[in-house]
């Protein structure tokens, strides 16, 4: 009996000795686990409503949404309706069509823990299709005898140009801001270039692209744009994934990382 007690006694004292020659770390981890949400993020551009209710001559509509990809980037969109009609010196004419936007925000803001808010640079690539209608127009005449102020009155019947498209390259910066839980005010400001078609030639006397819709008036002998929209959106999360939480020991907060 005494044989086996003692047996037993060195037996513990072996394996407590062992435990106790590893390192105890009692240094805090630098970094927490975190999981963060994903999912769609969709809303309505507000200026274009407003522009509707103050000029009569322009109607539009535009729809935003944007999806989470990675901490960074997201995959974002646009879809939308613009009808204008515009008085140019020596022309009237109404434009009407839809568009759409597709490419990717890149967030380049570092969010505090919990955060969601961005300050992001993207870019999208553009599709329009629309219909021209001249309503009406005036030619310049180069024998002022007959037009001492160089234009006469053409035929008062609009001119139908249907099935017009129209594509784009964008470049894209902006805000997005969460007002309350899962609401976010945005707003952008966008630089449009238009991809010529080297198949299309228009016919002599033929009117050019004057407004496309989603770009924004077409200027002679420039291919460039500029466009803007604010929007009000709702972030509906789906699942969630761990992100690395790492403590900056150089400022009170603490700072996303990848994984």
């Amino acid at each position: 009996m005494l044989k086996y007690f003692i047996s037993t006694s060195f037996v513990f004292c072996f394996f407590f000795g062992n435990a106790q020659s590893k390192p105890i770390d009692t240094k805090p981890k630098d970094t927490v686990v975190y999981k963060q949400p994903y999912g769609l993020r969709v809303g309505v551009d507000l200026s274009r409503p407003t522009i509707s209710f103050f000029e009569e001559e322009y109607t539009g509509l535009e729809f935003v949404g944007d999806y989470r990809l990675s901490l960074k980037y997201y995959l974002a969109a646009e879809l939308g309706n613009e009808k204008r009609t515009r008085q140019e010196d020596a022309y009237n004419f109404t434009t009407q069509g839809s568009y759409i936007k597709v490419g990717f925000d890149y967030n380049t803001y570092a969010n505090w823990y919990g955060e969601q808010n961005m300050i992001y640079a993207g870019a999208r690539i553009a599709f329009s299709t629309f219909n021209h209608t001249i309503n009406n127009y005036q030619i310049f005449d180069s024998n002022r005898y007959w037009s001492p102020n160089g234009f006469q009155e053409s035929g008062s019947e609009p001119i139908e140009l249907e099935s017009r498209t129209a594509t784009w390259l964008e470049a894209v910066m902006g805000i997005k801001a969460e007002l309350f839980a899962n609401i976010y005010l945005g707003g952008s400001v966008r630089l449009g270039a238009l991809v010529p078609n080297p198949n299309k030639k228009l016919d002599e006397g033929e009117f050019s692209n004057l407004f496309i819709p989603g770009f924004n008036k077409v200027t002679d002998n420039s291919i460039f744009g500029i466009g803007y929209n604010f929007s009000i959106s709702y972030f509906l999360p789906l699942y969630k994934k761990e992100k690395r939480i790492k403590i900056d020991k150089d400022e009170p907060k603490l700072i996303e990382e990848e994984n």
